[in-house]
């Protein structure tokens, strides 16, 4: 075996611009597939982890029929108790003529209560977040976003300003930063959002009723979003007499999960895609070994008059197109890596880095010594039935 691997590397050692450029289509193939799906694997990472950062544990419940029995804050109080579940705060928005002195715009109100702000994992800037005592007092107090606090009042640090909604005023006693720390701040970033008590939003705008139609969960520490889903479903059915099509309950996850499946399909195709490559490569090794074949006739006729046996010939050809396939890959590979390097320090600057794929690279390794298997195999084959008088009498 040994003896047929040196011979068949100084054959090919012997056509070395031949050989790179039958070996061109598995190096170019090997790359397609190693650097496409690295890069997407890369790219896929750096965005799951960007968007677990904003707080994938959340649970949108909305409620289409109460059957009577009507959601209120007590209710979300005593469900805030339940093993699994971590904090819930009801969400009702409108949206009013915010004005302050002569200046006046259109905001999104949202009347809810003070766990609100850990559910959603938002930020502020200066002051405080709504308290409960707020909800209990009906206290017509704010926070506003940092857009509202800058492009209405003019300055950031504004608490114990008046501002009025639909003429009626609230005192500002915080202010919301705009990061990317949680969903929340990214989607309401640069927009004109008041918080005020759930309460106090009953008593303002008559196109709110008493009973809560939409409310955020979290986990609790020591759970997970799935139990909470779990724990939270059945207090539903349990109040709505098992009536599944009376509320939805959506799990934020649903965003990593879809994203998962995005990036599935996306690698498989570009598996695909690169090997189609790679069976392009075949052919050539299959081609350039047909030629080598004929080439060699003669020599193919010497040694097997002088006692080499099909096999050993066959081996010896099989051997080369194995060999032509492996250095192929291993330069493929080699290559690979030094655009991912290259690739990761243009990139550096947006926190992402693409690294090898170690399955992806194993696959290749094996996906190319089988096409050197397939594709040498008829030029070895067809070497190995030749007749030895036929072969020394060949004068191509």
């Amino acid at each position: 075996m040994i003896q047929t691997l040196k011979m068949a590397m100084k054959s090919i050692s012997g056509n070395k611009m031949r050989s790179f450029l039958t070996m061109l289509g598995i190096i170019i193939g090997v790359m397609a597939l190693v650097v496409l799906v690295s890069l997407v694997n890369g790219a896929t990472s750096t965005v799951t982890d960007t968007v677990n950062s904003l707080g994938t544990d959340l649970l949108t419940v909305t409620v289409s029929d109460d059957y009577g029995n009507l959601v209120t804050l007590d209710t979300l109080q005593e469900w805030a108790t339940e093993d699994g579940i971590g904090d819930i705060a009801p969400a009702e928005t409108t949206s009013a003529t915010v004005k302050y002195d002569s200046d006046s715009d259109t905001a999104t109100v949202y009347g809810t209560t003070a766990s609100y702000y850990d559910v959603e994992g938002l930020e502020l800037s200066l002051g405080r977040f709504l308290k409960t005592t707020d909800v209990d007092n009906n206290n017509y107090v704010c926070v506003v976003s940092q857009s509202l606090a800058e492009d209405l009042v003019g300055y950031l640090d504004c608490l114990g300003e008046e501002i009025s909604l639909d003429g009626m005023k609230f005192t500002i006693v915080g202010v919301l930063a705009d990061d990317d720390s949680s969903l929340t701040s990214v989607l309401t970033s640069g927009t004109l959002a008041v918080y005020i008590p759930y309460t106090t939003l009953l008593r303002i705008s008559d196109s709110i009723s008493s009973d809560i139609t939409t409310f955020y969960v979290s986990a609790a520490e020591d759970s997970d979003t799935d139990t909470a889903e779990s724990v939270i479903t059945s207090l539903l059915l349990e109040r709505f007499e098992e009536d599944s099509d009376a509320f939805e309950v959506s799990n934020s996850n649903v965003l990593e999960d879809t994203m998962s499946s995005i990036t599935s399909i996306l690698t498989i195709m570009l598996g695909g895609i690169a090997g189609i490559s790679l069976l392009v490569g075949g052919i050539g090794i299959m081609n350039i070994m047909l030629v080598s074949v004929t080439e060699r006739t003669r020599e193919i006729g010497i040694r097997k008059s002088i006692g080499a046996s099909r096999g050993v010939i066959l081996r010896q050809f099989l051997m080369e197109a194995v060999a032509l396939c492996m250095m192929g890959c291993l330069i493929g590979i080699f290559i690979s890596w030094v655009i991912l390097k290259l690739a990761s320090v243009v990139v550096s600057s947006l926190s992402m880095s693409f690294d090898m794929n170690g399955p992806v690279v194993l696959i290749a390794v094996v996906f190319c010594f089988i096409i050197g298997l397939i594709f040498g195999l008829y030029p070895a084959n067809k070497a190995a039935k030749m007749k030895p008088i036929d072969a020394l009498h060949y004068g191509g």
